[in-house]
């Protein structure tokens, strides 16, 4: 077979060029490639907000809502999530990517300030779902802070600013050493997880017992419930038994068990007693029900915790009946 004839190129004339200058085959192979990158890291960081959403709306429904200020935030979090991957999707605008970044390393920026001071009244615990969604809301900003701050194509002719907006010209062009930056925002990111989760408060153990515990009473919406001493409300949880708790490991992280040797103040009239952990500490019971505050109660006065449906079961308040 005879190879096909070549054009013939004149003294003083180059070969012909595909777009923007590059021969045709190279154009051919090297910008598709570079397409579909580009279109798998907006993928990639869209299905990356939406399992954080999922995981913060998990949370929000079962025990969030109840709290002050931070149920609210859940929802604004759940909210975004939903709404801003259709927007990367659709649009493969630069700017709504960086703003999905933005968000997933704010989102959590919250969980990190929640788990070592708090956030209005509220210290987070240690749990495995705080530390997936971290690790995704990480992955979540590379992925989007890279689609949003590198060029489109490996070569782009340098066209005006926009005028008025600088920002967007900026992006456009590509930010050089971008994806260096990145990497290093969300190396650093994940290492203030790891130290953030290892100094956290775990599920762990009931603290030890010994001291004296005294209950005491406060009228909460028109219903007198148990409290301990320092006012917050007391819980009992359903699926217990009157001999033996079932709330262990990240449950009891939520509702800690009250221990310590029991002491009523005066006006109580119920029975008292202790039941023996799993780890050996004394939990108080009243008229057979194991006792917990709950993590979601920030202030005295308050019953968050009033007939939420967690961790296997109902919570209610403990009622006290003169």
């Amino acid at each position: 077979m005879k190879p096909l004839p070549q054009p013939k190129v004149r003294s003083g004339q180059t070969a012909p060029t595909g777009r923007r200058g590059v021969p045709p085959g190279r154009w051919l192979t090297g910008q598709p490639s570079r397409r579909h990158l580009r279109l798998g890291l907006r993928l990639a960081g869209a299905g990356l907000l939406v399992a954080s959403g999922a995981i913060h709306l998990d949370l929000y429904l079962t025990g969030y809502q109840s709290i002050p200020t931070i149920g609210w935030l859940f929802l604004l979090q759940v909210t975004a999530a939903v709404g801003l991957p259709p927007a990367v999707l659709a649009s493969g605008s630069r700017l709504v990517a960086a703003a999905g970044a933005g968000f997933a390393l704010a989102t959590l920026g919250g969980y990190l300030l929640s788990v070592w001071v708090g956030l209005f009244g509220f210290k987070e615990i240690r749990t495995t779902a705080g530390i997936v969604a971290g690790v995704i809301e990480v992955a979540a900003f590379a992925a989007l802070a890279v689609y949003a701050a590198t060029p489109a194509t490996r070569r782009r002719p340098a066209g005006p600013a926009v005028p008025g907006r600088p920002l967007l010209a900026r992006l456009q062009a590509g930010i050089p050493g971008a994806g260096r930056a990145v990497g290093g925002i969300s190396l650093a990111a994940l290492v203030l997880l790891g130290i953030a989760v290892a100094q956290a408060a775990g599920p762990a153990p009931a603290p030890a017992s010994g001291g004296r515990a005294v209950l005491k009473t406060a009228t909460i919406g028109g219903v007198t419930v148990l409290t301990n001493v320092n006012g917050f409300t007391l819980y009992w949880f359903a699926p217990d038994a009157s001999t033996r708790s079932t709330c262990y490991g990240t449950c009891a992280g939520y509702w800690p068990p009250v221990t310590g040797t029991p002491s009523a103040a005066p006006g109580i009239t119920g029975k008292l007693g202790t039941i023996k952990r799993s780890d050996g500490t004394a939990q108080i019971t009243y008229n057979g029900h194991p006792l917990y505050t709950y993590v979601g109660d920030t202030a005295p006065g308050q019953a968050f915790g009033n007939n939420l449906n967690l961790n296997g079961g109902l919570w209610h308040e403990m009622t006290v009946h003169s």
